[in-house]
């Protein structure tokens, strides 16, 4: 299967990114394999942004920060692929189909174009980690799962960050 192109119907699409909760994967490969339906992954790499968008061609994009070159972002794709292909193992089911798509700039916007692009009948995406940290990201950047529910016609699937009562620090 290539990443553009999927035989059979359209593709589940599934936000990831390094270090993501398995929920995330975990959750998506159950729906895929109940659904018979392959997944589309998509890691946004926030540090880029898009200049052109041309869905018969590659995406064009820049980097807002120039140091950090192709050789980072492939190293990304590569742990995330292996997330995947784990995940997908995982799930005991030979049958389903992913493919991963690296895209650039505002996480939100790109997972609604791709989502567009490919005709997916859903999008699922996790929540922010537990954390300073992740809460001031998203106070700064938003939710992308509340972006994506109001700002799209197909379901948006956020799947919780779950962690044991007895670890849960607020």
């Amino acid at each position: 299967m290539t990443p553009e192109r999927f035989t059979g119907p359209p593709p589940l699409l599934v936000g990831v990114m390094p270090d993501q909760h398995p929920e995330v994967l975990r959750t998506a490969t159950q729906l895929a394999a109940r659904l018979s339906a392959p997944m589309l992954c998509a890691y946004v790499d926030e540090a880029s942004y898009l200049v052109e968008w041309d869905p018969a061609r590659s995406a064009h994009r820049l980097s807002l920060h120039p140091e950090k070159d192709d050789e980072d972002v492939r190293a990304v794709t590569m742990g995330i692929r292996a997330v995947i292909e784990d995940a997908v193992g995982t799930a005991g089911d030979p049958a389903i189909s992913w493919t991963l798509r690296t895209l650039a700039g505002d996480p939100a916007r790109a997972l609604a174009r791709l989502a567009a692009e490919t005709n997916a009948p859903m999008i699922i995406v996790g929540t922010s980690e537990r954390g300073l940290a992740h809460r001031l990201s998203e106070a700064l950047n938003g939710s992308v799962g509340a972006w994506l529910s109001h700002h799209q016609s197909r379901p948006v699937l956020v799947v919780p960050y779950r962690m044991p009562a007895h670890e849960d620090a607020g």
